[in-house]
């Protein structure tokens, strides 16, 4: 634990901020998780979970949480097994 008294808010930020982010990512992998089950179920709502799923991604993608091309790899692949 740092002595200084801004090192020491900054660990209490960063961890803030880290607990923040993982709550968004893991939001965004449950998302493209529960699309994925509802395509192999053939369950009806597929394509609002789609939409969701795509929403999860662009806002991952935004903050800096995904790379802009691993959004896009990623949309790719949920529009194709949507298409199929």
């Amino acid at each position: 634990m740092p002595n200084i008294n801004s090192a020491i808010k900054r660990v209490k930020t960063s961890e803030k901020a880290n607990s923040a982010n993982s709550a968004k990512k893991s939001a965004m992998r449950r998302s493209i998780r529960r699309f994925e089950e509802a395509i192999a179920s053939g369950d009806d709502n597929a394509k609002e979970l789609y939409q969701v799923a795509q929403k999860a991604i662009d806002s991952a993608a935004s903050k800096g949480l995904i790379h802009s091309n691993k959004a896009a790899r990623d949309k790719s692949r949920l529009a194709a097994k949507l298409s199929k």
